[in-house]
């Protein structure tokens, strides 16, 4: 699977194409209603037109808001998608100059706004991740807990007591998946069970 990016922080920018002004923002965002919200704060009711896009996985609207159809949210889309983003919201606001741009013009003037934004925001790569509990005697609980976290993306997320020793939840890259079960099973000379999540 190629590499997939998200954005960090929002990322506003501006353009004036003949005329019209352009606002381009763009986020982060974790699902759907995260989108719908981050459109609904950066859309601005006096402007002519706010068309947006987002991607979350295979999952993804567009919207030309009273632009002919195709000319406005389906180039921001293909601007998140030419930058292999993912998780991402963008919103380009109108203002219209009194110059038609024609069909042509507004796909790169949306486009080419959505893009200019995703090229200057600052980008994290997405790492698929797994989740496993590994249960642990006492005796073996202090070196595997400690390998684990020296690992590079292993994030112990909870850890239970019981009678005998403890239950960690952990997070770790999928890569790693058998690396971190051998490491385990290892260093507790085969006590400590680990079981990954579907």
């Amino acid at each position: 699977m190629a590499e997939r990016f998200t954005l960090i922080e929002p990322i506003t920018v501006r353009q004036e194409i003949r005329k019209s002004r352009f606002i381009g923002t763009a986020g982060p965002v974790a699902d759907e209603a995260g989108a719908r919200d981050f459109i609904a704060t950066w859309s601005d009711p006096a402007a002519n037109h706010n068309c947006w896009a987002w991607r979350l996985g295979q999952g993804y609207r567009f919207n030309d808001d009273g632009e002919p159809s195709g000319t406005a949210g389906k180039p921001i889309l293909a601007a998140i998608d030419g930058q292999a983003l993912d998780g991402v919201a963008i919103l380009v606001t109108r203002w219209f100059g009194g110059v038609l741009l024609g069909s042509g013009g507004l796909m790169r003037a949306y486009g080419g706004t959505a893009a200019l934004g995703l090229r200057e925001g600052k980008k994290v790569a997405l790492v698929e991740t797994a989740t496993a509990t590994i249960t642990c005697p006492f005796g073996d609980l202090a070196r595997v807990q400690a390998r684990l976290e020296a690992l590079p993306g292993v994030q112990l997320r909870d850890q239970a007591f019981t009678s005998t020793g403890a239950v960690l939840s952990i997070s770790v890259p999928k890569e790693e998946t058998d690396l971190v079960t051998r490491l385990a099973t290892d260093l507790s000379s085969g006590r400590a069970f680990v079981r990954w999540d579907e």
